[in-house]
């Protein structure tokens, strides 16, 4: 198997309990992106990030400040998975920004995303994080169908060909 790191921001912890059950599904330990700085990507060869969209479309703050960083990062030769949590309900008009955001920037920085996932059975007006009609990565809402996570999370990691 590839050389896999599982990163994210969390303000609530939703985030990082969905990246704990991505590692533990792969085996593997989640890492928070705080206090960090782009080499440690190195030394993966597959990247899960994770993030929430904070607010109305903003960036969750640990993920913000590690922009400039994701910003001078070679990502060239990775291969990139995102996922992102957040409320299609309250903040339908922003639903999963932060994700799209984050794929921008890995794309800027060379990496290769991976694991996009379909906008059915999700109700939103807009988000950033839609592409050609797709999710960039796994979209997860804890608030409103926090009881198709774990499914939605086996089902994306078999997409990725790194299910159980």
């Amino acid at each position: 198997m590839a050389n896999i790191g599982i990163f994210f921001g969390s303000d609530t912890g939703n985030t990082e309990n969905v990246a704990n059950k991505i590692a533990e599904q792969l085996g593997l330990e989640a890492q928070d992106i705080a206090g960090n700085d782009n080499s440690v990507f190195d030394d993966y060869e597959i990247l899960i990030l994770g993030t929430p969209t904070a607010n109305y479309g903003e960036m969750q703050p640990d993920w913000d400040y590690f922009v400039p960083e994701l910003e001078d990062a070679d990502l060239n030769g990775k291969k990139v998975a995102l996922f992102g949590l957040g409320d299609q309900v309250d903040y339908p008009d922003s639903y999963l920004d932060a994700m799209g955001d984050l794929a921008e920037l890995v794309q800027a920085a060379g990496g290769e995303l991976i694991g996009a996932w379909s906008t059915e059975s999700y109700t939103f007006n807009h988000s950033r994080a839609v592409v050609d009609g797709q999710f960039v990565g796994l979209a997860l809402d804890e608030d409103r169908q926090p009881e198709l996570t774990d499914e939605r999370i086996t089902a994306w990691l078999g997409t990725l060909g790194l299910g159980a």
